[in-house]
């Protein structure tokens, strides 16, 4: 299956500057959930107002419909998921694709309805939104959650490809690096195309663009960190 990603154009560009406008996209020292010291750190959560949200599903969705990439329905994994997949579904139908939208509950409720699944019923070619893919398990929840449905998990969208090597989990209890990323793995040992509106090359390219270099400091730390972390 293939990946769709964004190649340093002008959608991926835009969408770096929009992260940074929105305070999403920091720059500094951060620890990942590997125990890396990432020198930047994107938090979609602070996507946190109705403007935000919707200019960010735009981008969602023209990622989406230039890809080429055909489902049938959106799935969005508790909890980011489940706002960033309804406003993907509400930009679609906008824009003429009309889909229909599910997500589910963290645990099973046990009144009403029940069940851990909220909106439409599981079925067909399924797409799972999220913001960004770091070891890849939440993909595999989202991934077991659909076909225990019956339903086909057929792709991935995600806000940002952090291109960096996942890690796995040792019988020790300890983690190791492993030489592909999460979306390399969902990609190519689940079989789902994955679709970013950016990735980490858009963010180097956009801050080697930067007018007298202003992004120097921030683009020699990235680079490096992408030399010891990154995945081709």
């Amino acid at each position: 299956m293939t990946t769709v990603t964004a190649a340093s154009d002008k959608l991926a560009q835009e969408f770096v500057q929009f992260s940074l406008d929105c305070g999403v996209l920091k720059f500094g020292e951060f620890k990942t959930k590997a125990g890396r010291l990432s020198p930047y750190f994107f938090n979609a959560g602070l996507f946190d107002d109705g403007a935000k949200l919707g200019r960010l599903a735009g981008f969602y969705a023209q990622r989406l419909l230039a890809s080429g990439i055909e489902f049938d329905m959106i799935f969005g994994p508790a909890y980011k998921g489940i706002p960033l997949g309804a406003a993907v579904a509400i930009e679609l139908a906008r824009l003429g694709k009309n889909v229909p939208f599910a997500y589910n509950r963290k645990e099973a409720k046990d009144h009403g309805e029940g069940g851990s699944l909220v909106g439409a019923p599981l079925k067909g070619r399924v797409l799972i939104i999220d913001d960004v893919m770091s070891a890849g398990t939440a993909a595999r929840e989202s991934i077991a959650l659909i076909r225990a449905a019956g339903a086909t998990p057929h792709a991935v969208a995600i806000a940002l490809d952090r291109q960096e090597m996942a890690t796995e989990q040792q019988a020790d209890g300890s983690t190791r690096d492993v030489p592909y990323s999460a979306v390399q793995y969902v990609r190519e040992q689940v079989g789902l195309e994955v679709c970013a509106i950016a990735e980490l090359a858009d963010l180097l390219a956009y801050l080697g663009a930067q007018p007298g270099n202003s992004m120097g400091e921030h683009l020699a730390r990235v680079q490096a960190y992408r030399e010891r972390y990154g995945v081709s």
